[in-house]
């Protein structure tokens, strides 16, 4: 009987990471490395870097046939962190290290040539797994500090094989990795460099405060991009958990920088030529996308108009349920995707539409053509919208306004800590996620402000869904206020931010 060695590693699906076992066995016959397990085409190769690394460490490869199998056969296997638990099951069965002392860990990494471990994606992940199932994890040196954060293991972060080897032989201890500093609020602009737009900062409050998404239309140069810029820095900071949440989106994509973890709100800013999987996640790999990476954070599409058409239609499904599955023939992946939707677009294509003399010759049936580019359902699921003038140069003479980012965010925070109270029991966050009989117990007006609402949901051709978000931004408003009720007055500013039905 010919015996297998066996090391533990993971496979990743969105963000849950499957314990996969790296069976090796050496039988006689013809020489050959075979790699089974439905593995891609990175996995296939790790046989050229296996080989290399270990040769590299001043041993060869026994003239047998080498048979690696990665269980779950029927789970597909992806990705180049495979290479050094498929190294060490091998050197186990070779008897060069003991098998009893690789059963204790976890092993994800990539294998140079040269045998020193290079970085892979999902780290994080692979950490808190090791957690569950109470073993240690080994991984590359670059990925110790990110894999320090998952608490109550042995971390092994090494930089190359051989310095892995000596750990084991007890020749030189490897130091236990510390975890990666909390990432810093990146400086952005200050609500102060605006000028000129009074209700889009209002607007700009409120979506804060509340979670909403908004769409801001104007012409060039009106503030809009730079609005979207200053949000960043009128939010509140993530919770622990949720912090937790988005660095594990982003070591997943290999994207969390030397093990930091993230405690500013993400923004994201795709270009407008952003295919459909860059914006909800797929490709070969599948790997998170644009609404993902967003999650808990900020999306921010500039030139709304201007994307591909099937790919802000792709947003609608994230945009309502705050998640995204990506489905493919063998298996289906879902990640997280509750974004605050910000986008900005022009309100035609020469972008002076209110302007006499600076419009087309087109106008206004260039506006109409170009805003139709956008679809009726996907301009439904934004809360606020704001149409916004030209700046003029008497507002850029103008003193800076009073209040900056700042004095916004503590506002916006007291609101967040109300919501914060007001759904502790429930699965909610803010309001804009309130829903079905919670919202109507949380946010139904008073009998002056239900009258002014049924008699606006007739007149603006509101759907079921207009009239929900409503409730949401007016429920936003009266937080701001400091108001325990929804009044008329809340329900008649959220019902001017709302985008009026076209009419037959």
């Amino acid at each position: 009987m010919f015996m297998v060695s066996i090391v533990s590693t993971v496979a990743y699906l969105g963000l849950d990471a499957r314990a996969v076992e790296a069976q090796v066995q050496l039988t006689p016959g013809l020489p050959a490395f075979v790699v089974v397990g439905l593995p891609d085409k990175a996995v296939g190769e790790s046989r050229e870097r296996v080989r290399g690394a270990i040769a590299a460490i001043g041993l060869s490869l026994p003239p047998k046939r080498i048979s690696v199998n990665l269980s779950p056969a029927d789970l597909p296997k992806e990705g180049s962190h495979y290479d050094l638990p498929i190294a060490l099951a091998l050197l186990g069965a070779m008897g060069v290290i003991d098998a009893e002392t690789l059963s204790s860990y976890v092993f994800v990494g990539e294998l140079g040539l040269d045998g020193r471990l290079a970085p892979s994606p999902g780290v994080l992940l692979a950490a808190l797994h090791a957690a569950e199932v109470g073993k240690g994890l080994v991984c590359p040196v670059a990925q110790g500090p990110e894999a320090a954060w998952a608490s109550g293991i042995e971390v092994l972060a090494a930089p190359d094989l051989i310095a892995l080897l000596n750990h084991f032989r007890g020749r030189a201890l490897l130091a236990p990795p510390v975890p990666g500093e909390v990432e810093a609020r990146a400086a952005g602009p200050d609500l102060k460099q605006v000028k000129g737009q009074e209700t889009a900062r209002r607007a700009l409050e409120i979506a804060a405060a509340g979670g909403h998404n908004l769409l801001m239309v104007g012409p060039p140069g009106a503030g809009k991009s730079l609005l979207a810029a200053c949000l960043p820095g009128i939010l509140p900071d993530l919770t622990p958990a949720e912090a937790l949440e988005v660095s594990m989106i982003a070591s997943v994509a290999g994207e969390l920088n030397e093990g930091r973890m993230v405690r500013s709100r993400p923004f994201r800013s795709p270009h407008h030529s952003a295919s459909m999987a860059a914006l909800v996640g797929g490709g070969i790999r599948v790997r998170p996308g644009e609404v993902s990476l967003a999650h808990l954070g900020v999306l921010f599409l500039d030139e709304l108009a201007e994307f591909q058409r099937v790919g802000l239609d792709s947003l609608r499904q994230p945009l309502e349920t705050g998640k995204v599955s990506v489905a493919r023939a063998n298996a289906h992946v879902t990640f997280p995707a509750r974004v605050q939707l910000i986008a900005a677009m022009n309100p035609c294509r020469c972008g002076h539409l209110g302007d006499p003399a600076l419009a087309c010759s087109r106008a206004p049936r260039c506006a109409a053509d170009y805003q139709a580019k956008v679809s009726g359902p996907l301009l439904d699921r934004i809360d606020l919208h704001v149409e916004m003038a030209a700046v003029t140069a008497a507002d850029l003479v103008l003193p800076p306004p009073a209040e900056g980012s700042a004095q916004v965010a503590v506002r916006v925070t007291a609101a967040r800590d109300v919501q914060t109270e007001r759904y502790a029991a429930v699965p909610v966050r803010t309001n804009a996620e309130a829903d079905g009989e919670l919202l109507d117990r949380v946010a139904t007006p008073d009998d002056p402000g239900r009258a002014l609402l049924a008699q606006a949901a007739e007149a603006m051709r509101l759907s079921a869904r207009g009239y929900t978000r409503i409730l949401r931004v007016g429920r936003t408003i009266a937080d701001l206020d400091g108001s325990d009720g929804v009044h008329r007055v809340h329900v008649a500013e959220a019902l001017s931010y709302r985008r009026r039905a076209p009419t037959a």
